[in-house]
């Protein structure tokens, strides 16, 4: 996972903390049982995320012409192959976040 837990959590105070301020949303639930679904649902999206990125560097490396990690076209097939996979993920990448995902 990208995030430690420790950063996982504190985002998901932070979620928190901008829904019970906001006048559209009623906690049905306790703040905490809320927060700590927002921490399950970040970790599961952050472990997809891996998946993803594990899938598209596979896909580069099983290339027939070797690409080197770093180069210009590494990055092109990168960020092609990631927002092909989260598509198929069910997650469409709009076009303006489709920033450089690579560690």
């Amino acid at each position: 996972m990208r995030l430690t837990r420790e950063k996982v959590i504190r985002l998901s105070h932070q979620i928190t903390d901008v829904l019970v301020s906001s006048d559209d949303v009623e906690f049905v639930e306790d703040r905490d049982t809320i927060r700590q679904q927002i921490v399950q649902i970040l970790t599961a999206t952050l472990k997809e995320e891996e998946k993803a990125d594990a899938e598209v560097r596979k896909r580069i490396t099983s290339q027939k012409k070797e690409i080197l990690e770093g180069s210009e076209e590494w990055d092109v097939l990168y960020r092609k192959y990631y927002a092909d996979e989260l598509r198929r993920m069910g997650i469409a990448a709009a076009p303006d976040d489709r920033r450089d995902r690579r560690p």
